[in-house]
């Protein structure tokens, strides 16, 4: 008797193999249909979180010290502020930022309700990527050198891009997965 793969329920026969990645998306969006239902905004359901991590130091030949992240799992935000860096995951990119706004130096902030980094002092406003968005900043973030090293992210906090200064390197400096 033959029966319909669709219908029999949940076997081990018939199982569909999902990859981390997928089922971390899946488990994401369900996660935000629950909040919706509790009663939260579909904007604040979707907002990328944030997290505060702390980097692993290794020195690299007498050329300073590199700092080791794990790959982010998922779209959000983790602060070090030990080594003063942001690193950010957004659309199958990872970015890694200097911690201060271009404009004064003030530790930026992120709003994850409207997925976006703010500086508290001035309000200048920056798109996940660091892509300036208004304020009194005149540039976008700066970014750090990054490079993907496995399953680690290694970031250089000693090899920071100004958008202004060096477009190329700036626009270079992202991990795509």
């Amino acid at each position: 008797m033959d029966r319909d793969v669709r219908g029999c329920g949940p076997c081990v026969e018939h199982a569909i193999p999902v990859d981390r990645r997928a089922f971390l998306c899946d488990a994401a969006i369900a996660a935000a249909g629950v909040l919706v239902a509790l009663g939260a905004s579909s904007r604040m359901a979707l907002a990328a979180p944030l997290d505060l991590i702390s980097g692993t130091k290794r020195a690299r030949n007498g050329r300073g010290t590199e700092v080791h992240y794990a790959l982010p799992a998922a779209d959000g935000v983790q602060i070090d502020k030990d080594n003063e860096v942001i690193l950010a995951r957004w659309q199958n990119i990872v970015y890694a930022f200097n911690l201060s706004c271009p404009h004064q130096n003030t530790s930026l902030r992120w709003d994850a309700a409207d997925n976006r980094f703010q500086c508290p002092k001035h309000h200048s406003k920056y798109r996940p990527d660091g892509t300036y968005i208004e304020g009194r900043a005149t540039r976008s973030m700066d970014r750090l050198a990054i490079h993907r090293d496995g399953s680690s992210v290694v970031v250089d906090p000693g090899q920071l891009f100004k958008e202004d200064e060096d477009d190329a390197k700036w626009t270079a400096a992202k991990v795509p997965l």
